[in-house]
């Protein structure tokens, strides 16, 4: 057909546009349970993949770029990024959806965001952050996440928020698991008129995110604390999964380098973790056999999981990265310091709350006359927990002089 013979109108229904065939317990985006705010359908995209392109063109994606995962953002260019992070995170997950034929939009989606509501610097922020919102109802970053995606993005006229999918949403508020309690509770007070359902698990889609979330993290602090010299190669050796893994370095390159090993280590090892996922999640596959989603939220235990023997391993990883990385001094000191200058920060603005920019005090708190206690402070906390660690520092050094 010529161009000029093309029609007035233009007709896609043929077209797969990411709705190709999907396993019978995969996320079906043409069953989704809807947005809050009601929207036409895209005719050339899924609703998963309208998700994970909002998530990806929104500002609380693009300041991951400067937020620390392990190492602050100052001591080196090769260090992850909570982006970077993010971004391997979901090369795995869409590699396990794939081999299980699940949807792999919606399973980036949730990979992209997951991290959406940490603080600057790390988990260090997070302390800091709770400790200060302890009277309030404390800080969690899951939570975080959802209050990100669902009020506080402020990009399209008719909506605050992303308005992300029920899927979507679900996924970010459960991938570790059934939510309870006052976490439960705040989740419900955030989204009043959607029942995500959270005494069950989420999705396979939504279990793949939370367990390459593991994989990506365990992987990669290794190669940045060697990177770092924190860590170093005999060291591994008292991880028997390491030391396997060397071994079979050392056996197949005798006197490689310590950067190529490094290298050949990393990948090595989320290749053994991703193939153990696959298998032991193909065995409980077929002994659930489900027949549909629902049976995967309602299987009573995660589906998509380590084995039993890996899951030991892994466990071992953990523990000594906790011990050797984690808790090294020169990272600790680095930690105690970030600390502070969040506990600072959430001081400064709480005492004197016009320190925090009148355009953004009323965009979130419609004016700051009789508000709350409790209000102002989680306005703080907000402003607080959208920082990258170069605008806490400087915000800092504004508020208290520069460091010494």
């Amino acid at each position: 057909m010529k161009s000029d013979e093309l029609p007035d109108t233009l007709d896609f229904s043929g077209i797969g546009f990411g709705f190709a065939d999907r396993a019978i317990y995969a996320v079906d985006p043409k069953q989704t349970r809807g947005r809050v705010f009601t929207e036409p359908e895209s005719p050339t995209r899924t609703p998963f993949q309208r998700d994970r392109d909002r998530i990806i063109h929104s500002n609380a994606f693009r300041r991951l770029m400067h937020k620390t995962q392990v190492f602050i953002s100052d001591e080196g260019d090769h260090y992850r990024t909570r982006l970077t992070h993010s971004i391997e995170v979901a090369q795995i997950a869409r590699s396990i959806a794939r081999a299980f034929r699940l949807d792999e939009d919606l399973t980036e989606a949730l990979a992209l965001a997951h991290d959406f509501g940490h603080t600057p610097f790390g988990h260090a922020g997070e302390r800091a952050l709770d400790a200060a919102m302890a009277e309030f109802g404390g800080f969690d970053h899951n939570l975080q996440s959802l209050r990100i995606v669902s009020k506080m993005e402020r990009r399209y006229p008719r909506f605050d928020g992303l308005n992300l999918s029920w899927e979507t949403l679900e996924g970010l508020a459960k991938h570790n698991g059934p939510v309870a309690g006052p976490l439960a509770d705040s989740i419900r007070e955030l989204l009043p008129n959607l029942d995500l359902q959270l005494d069950g698990y989420a999705s396979l889609e939504a279990q793949a995110a939370a367990l390459s979330d593991d994989i990506a993290y365990d992987t990669h602090d290794i190669d940045d604390g060697l990177r770092s010299g924190l860590l170093n190669l005999k060291q591994l050796e008292d991880v028997p999964l390491l030391r396997g893994l060397l071994n079979d370095i050392a056996d197949e390159f005798p006197g490689l380098d310590e950067e190529r090993t490094r290298h050949e280590l990393s990948r090595r090892l989320i290749t053994v973790m991703v193939e153990d996922v696959i298998r032991q999640t193909q065995r409980a596959l077929l002994d659930l056999r489900p027949g549909s989603v629902d049976d995967i939220r309602n299987a009573g235990t995660a589906v998509l999981r380590f084995s039993d023997r890996f899951s030991r391993q892994e466990s071992e990883l953990k523990a000594f990265l906790f011990k050797q990385l984690y808790r090294h001094p020169a990272l600790m000191n680095r930690m105690t310091a970030a600390e502070a200058v969040v506990k600072n920060l959430f001081t400064a603005y709480f005492q004197t709350v016009e320190e925090i920019p009148l355009r953004w005090r009323q965009q979130f708190v419609q004016g700051t006359a009789g508000a709350s206690e409790a209000k102002m402070a989680r306005m703080v906390a907000d402003y607080i927990a959208g920082m990258t660690d170069v605008f806490a520092d400087q915000e800092h050094g504004r508020l208290f002089g520069p460091k010494v």
